[in-house]
């Protein structure tokens, strides 16, 4: 790897650890498109990136985003971000992540 110094290291260049967050409220035909189509979406964009590495596309199908709680991927997404193993999660929308304000401050302040 080549410093802004112009030497030269053997360290190598850390890969940033990215992550999606899929989800649709509910089971019916008319979502299952959405659902499959934004994992779709984020494996191919994440995968597309170089210095990015896959962490994983953590999904709730048929789950109400009015609260985190009873979503065990995105609550998995959580920890996993919060251990070190996620540096960037992207989602289709915010209302995806979490309808409910005071859980999106909630979640994205700790």
């Amino acid at each position: 790897m080549r410093r802004s110094d112009g030497e030269t290291t053997d360290c190598p260049i850390r890969r940033k650890h990215v992550a999606a967050y899929a989800r649709v409220s509910t089971d019916q035909e008319e979502q299952e498109g959405s659902f499959y189509s934004q994992i779709s979406f984020y494996t191919e964009y994440i995968n597309s990136h170089p210095d990015w590495q896959l962490v994983g596309i953590y999904a709730d199908k048929g789950l109400s985003g009015t609260s985190y709680k009873h979503r065990p991927e995105f609550n998995r997404m959580i920890m996993d971000a919060k251990s070190g193993k996620i540096d960037l999660i992207f989602t289709k929308s915010i209302s995806r992540f979490a309808r409910n304000k005071v859980d999106s401050l909630s979640v994205t302040r700790d």
